[in-house]
């Protein structure tokens, strides 16, 4: 943990935290990936990612929960469907920000969530879900202004995850409560995040996807510690990121580690793309229409 701690401390050299936005990583000085097979890039469809016209629409609302190991009120993104209706079960995405952003940076920085899921809706090619979009810093001051001092919050989160926010979540929506209506991830940091969590808590989890996972991510042993039981528990884990991302190794070593030993894995390298919002939407784009199927 120090030494990733170390790292990522080098990663954020020039990262000013007031800036809405991820640091940028380039492949110098990092890790070397290990040799694994990539997955096939298939771009995604030109203007999966823009608003359209003449569909129906989904809203995001804040909503605010108590946390009792943060001891405070904490806020999360919720992205309700077209006619979402409280009548019906929906499944629920928990999906997390990197370490320059807040519940706020899926939905404002560049991600373009609820537009992607409301084309996504239109074109009938996802199951009924919403999408909650929280802070992953599980701190009393959970602003963007922690930076590296909110490492060890990012690493506590999932105690206010799972003990608070999802109880939270089905208390106030209408959603079933069982672990294959569940899916977690994220990017960058919060990439890190869902295969810690994710693969960590399978009884809560049965989908896993990690966006350019940032060095807080477990090594590979420690993610899967039991190969048998993942195979039978985990039913998506799913990874993608930039060919120019310095990022990679994470990444690649879980894909090798998973190749080795036979435990079904994605890994999409995508080309000639770095650490950035073109990769973590075509992520949202592609696991979104893998899960709960």
């Amino acid at each position: 943990m120090k030494k990733k701690a170390i790292l990522f401390a080098a990663l954020l050299c020039g990262f000013s935290t007031i800036k809405a936005q991820e640091p940028t990583i380039g492949m110098q000085g990092m890790p070397k990936a290990a040799d694994c097979k990539y997955d096939p890039y298939v771009a995604a469809p030109a203007g999966y990612d823009l608003e359209r016209q003449g569909i129906e629409k989904g809203k995001v609302e804040l909503f605010e929960y108590q946390s009792e190991s943060v001891g405070t009120t904490r806020k999360a993104n919720v992205y309700l469907p077209p006619k979402y209706d409280p009548k019906k079960k929906y499944s629920v995405l928990y999906l997390l920000h990197g370490i320059g952003g807040d519940e706020w940076e899926w939905v404002n920085d560049g991600g373009v969530p609820n537009i992607i899921m409301d084309n996504l809706y239109a074109e009938g090619k996802v199951e009924p879900m919403i999408v909650v979009m929280p802070n992953g810093r599980a701190q009393k001051d959970d602003s963007r202004n922690g930076g590296m001092g909110s490492f060890m919050a990012f690493g506590a989160f999932d105690k206010d995850l799972i003990g608070s926010l999802i109880p939270a979540i089905e208390k106030k929506y209408s959603v079933y409560t069982d672990k294959k209506h569940r899916a977690i991830a994220g990017l960058s940091m919060g990439g890190g995040q869902s295969l810690n969590f994710g693969l960590g808590n399978m009884d809560v989890f049965a989908y896993v996807g990690g966006f350019s996972s940032a060095p807080n991510t477990q090594r590979p042993e420690q993610l899967i510690p039991d190969v048998a039981k993942t195979k039978k528990e985990n039913s998506l884990l799913w990874m993608v990121c930039g060919g120019a991302d310095g990022l990679l190794y994470n990444s690649a070593n879980l894909k090798a580690f998973c190749e080795k030993n036979d435990v079904p894995c994605t890994l999409i390298n995508y080309p000639d793309e770095g650490h950035n919002f073109t990769v973590w939407k075509y992520g949202l784009y592609k696991f979104s229409q893998l899960i709960f199927k």
